[in-house]
C-alpha cells in the first residue's frame, strides 16, 4: 500500500512511523509513505500558502494553486488509469465519518493521496474539482490534517497482509468483526483479589467460544446497539440478545 500525504508540515510525520507496527512494515517495504511539502508548490518568495477570504470573514484559507500543483506532482509517477483509481482525501469536519468498513474499502485502492488543510479552512475549488473524498473523524474540529492522515493510515497498514502477525487478530477486532471486541485476560489469573473469568481456564474451547461470543454481544448492546443493525447474527445470536432486553427492529410487531 503506498500513502501520499500533502502537507504544510511534513516534519509532523517523521517521528510518528518510527515505531511500533507501523515502523516495521516501512522497513519491511510492506507500506510506503511520500510526504509532500505542500509550500515546495507555492509561487513566492516566502513560500506562502494562504491568503484572506474573498467576501470577508475570520480566518485565512489555504490556497488551491500549491494543492492541486503538489498533489499532482505526488502522483505523477502513475499511469492515467491508475490515477482514476486512486482516492484523493481531504480531512474535513464536513465529511463522512470514518468508519471500518470505509478502511476496508480504501485498504483496496492501490494507493492513497491525503491533502491536510489548515488555517480556516481550504479553498472550495480542492474539494469541488480535486479531491474525491471527503472524510471526518467525528463531530470535533482539530487544528489540522495531520492527525486523520496518521490515523488513516494506521488503520489501512493493518489490513495489508504482514503487517499484523495474525490475520486472525484483525478479523477478530472490535469493530472488524460487526461487534465489540470480549473482555480480555493474561497472567496472573488473579491480581489484587481481582479474578479472571474460570471459564477462560477451563480448557473447554467450545464453552470459552460460546462465552466471548455473548460477552462481545452484550457489550455491543450496552454500548454500540447501532452495530447491531448490520451485524451478521445467528439465531442463538438473537436469541441471546432478547435475554438481554434487545428488540430487534428486524422482526415484525
Amino acid at each position: 500500500m503506498r500513502f501520499h500525504v500533502l502537507t504544510l508540515f511534513p516534519d509532523a510525520f517523521r517521528d510518528p512511523l518510527e515505531y511500533s507496527m507501523l515502523a516495521l512494515a516501512l522497513k519491511g517495504g510492506l507500506v510506503s509513505i511520500d510526504v509532500t511539502d505542500i509550500r515546495d508548490y507555492t509561487h513566492d518568495a516566502h513560500r506562502t500558502a494562504d491568503d484572506y477570504q474573498f467576501g470577508g470573514g475570520h480566518g485565512m484559507v489555504l490556497k488551491p494553486e500549491p494543492v492541486f500543483e503538489a498533489t499532482e506532482a505526488a502522483l505523477s509517477g502513475y499511469s492515467e488509469s491508475e490515477r482514476d483509481a486512486i482516492p484523493i482525501i481531504l480531512f474535513t469536519p464536513q465529511g463522512e465519518t470514518l468508519t471500518q468498513r470505509m478502511v476496508e474499502e480504501l485498504a483496496q485502492a492501490p494507493a492513497l493521496a491525503m491533502i491536510c488543510a489548515h488555517y480556516a479552512g481550504i479553498d472550495n475549488r480542492v474539494p469541488e474539482y480535486l479531491a474525491t473524498r471527503e472524510i471526518s473523524l467525528g463531530d470535533f474540529v482539530l487544528t489540522g490534517g495531520e492527525l486523520p492522515a496518521m490515523a488513516l493510515i494506521d488503520a489501512v497498514s493493518r489490513l495489508v497482509p504482514g503487517v499484523i502477525g495474525s490475520p486472525e487478530n484483525v478479523a477478530e477486532d472490535s469493530i472488524s468483526s460487526g461487534l465489540l471486541q470480549h473482555p480480555l485476560y493474561t497472567r496472573p489469573a488473579e491480581y489484587r483479589g481481582m479474578a479472571t473469568p474460570e471459564i477462560l481456564l477451563s480448557g473447554h474451547h467450545a464453552n470459552i467460544d460460546k462465552w466471548r461470543r455473548q460477552q462481545s454481544l452484550s457489550r455491543t448492546l450496552e454500548r454500540r446497539p447501532d452495530l447491531l443493525l448490520t451485524a451478521d447474527l445467528s439465531s442463538d445470536d438473537l436469541k441471546y440478545l432478547e435475554s438481554l432486553g434487545y428488540k430487534n427492529p428486524k422482526q415484525p410487531e
